[in-house]
């Protein structure tokens, strides 16, 4: 992956922790922010900034409002995903919505995905789901 930090990027990165969604500041200090595997918010992957990412789990985990589905914001989610999936980054994507009415689903699928990648990871024989 590129690490070469485009320091527009990483200016940008700030203003938009600073200025979180309901859903983001919702899923970041009502789970995210004391996971007890470390989690950034808001950060810059090559030519992207992610919302979350849990770099020993290498996942990124993406939340969408409505503009996401508008076509061409659909096509460039899917770049962006095929982007970080290249450097074996898995891609979670949840809705406002899903955040909103089933917060408590949404935290437990992120914890099976990051402890299943975490013990996949540091254990080869195990296969990475």
């Amino acid at each position: 992956m590129d690490r070469k930090y485009n320091k527009n990027l990483v200016s940008l990165a700030k203003t938009l922790r600073k200025n979180m969604t309901k859903e983001e500041k919702h899923l970041w200090f009502d789970f995210l922010k004391d996971y007890p595997v470390k989690i950034t918010r808001q950060k810059v992957l090559g030519r992207y900034i992610v919302d979350f990412y849990c770099a020993g789990a290498r996942l990124v985990i993406e939340l969408d409002g409505s503009q996401h589905y508008e076509e061409e914001n659909a096509k460039n989610d899917k770049n962006r995903t095929c982007f970080l999936e290249k450097y074996g980054l898995m891609v979670l994507r949840f809705t406002n919505t899903e955040i909103n009415a089933n917060f408590n689903d949404v935290c437990g699928h992120i914890d099976y995905i990051i402890k299943n990648r975490m013990e996949a990871l540091n254990n080869p024989s195990v296969t990475l789901r």
